[in-house]
């Protein structure tokens, strides 16, 4: 069942400005949109263009996740140059923004059928709530992007590489290349305009709390030396 505390507004105009997580403003943001940015190209080949900047030069890291903001936030995941799937997807919304391109976050929990045993156990088993991905006004419409696997990754564990034309959907497949079961929907979150922080922090600590905080007994040199501007 869809989540009711969502209620995403209907213009879309409403999903261009900067957030406190998908922080579009952020000059670190403004400049890897632009650098991605050929001169001249419509909306959809641009937005073609960083999802695949989104999706191959941010790594993804699952084990990248903390209760401190900076862990969802799109400016931070960038700075780290990795992130899980909530971070990248918010980077991925900002960047589209930074180019004119309405994009909202939007939510759901996921069954990984092909997730390792050691993430299972941090996790508490293979349902990980709060997945995310990006969704885009294009041409009219709305379309969804997952920008959470690299190609590198999804070759390693032999799934189909997530590939976005920017008419379509493009969401994790049932089923990897041999036939496993590989990603399952079980429950819709919702669209929003930013990362609801609080909300996902919750559910996490609840369901979620030894992967939400297995960094706090360590020092966390994840972020130590990135930049803070």
């Amino acid at each position: 069942m869809p989540d009711t505390s969502a209620q995403p507004s209907q213009n879309p105009t409403d999903y261009l400005v900067s957030g406190d997580f998908i922080d579009s403003d952020h000059p670190r943001v403004v400049a890897f949109a632009q650098q991605h940015r050929v001169t001249g190209e419509i909306p959809l080949e641009a937005a073609i263009r960083i999802y695949l900047a989104v999706r191959d030069e941010i790594t993804y890291d699952p084990y990248q996740v903390g209760p401190d903001p900076r862990y969802f936030r799109a400016s931070d995941c960038l700075a780290a140059g990795s992130g899980f799937c909530i971070p990248k997807a918010a980077l991925l919304a900002a960047c589209a923004r930074v180019i004119g391109i309405p994009a909202r976050v939007d939510y759901a929990d996921v069954r990984n059928h092909l997730s390792t045993e050691k993430l299972d156990e941090l996790t508490g088993g293979n349902v990980y709530i709060w997945h995310s991905y990006t969704d885009l006004f294009l041409e009219g419409q709305w379309v969804k992007a997952t920008p959470a696997f690299s190609e590198s990754l999804c070759e390693r564990f032999d799934v189909h590489v997530l590939e976005f034309d920017g008419r379509s959907d493009s969401l994790f497949q049932e089923y990897n290349q041999a036939g496993a079961h590989h990603m399952e929907y079980v429950r819709q979150r919702g669209v929003f305009a930013d990362v609801p922080y609080d909300t996902i922090l919750a559910d996490f600590a609840a369901n979620h709390p030894k992967w939400l905080y297995h960094r706090q007994d360590l020092e966390d040199p994840f972020f130590e030396h990135c930049p803070s501007t």
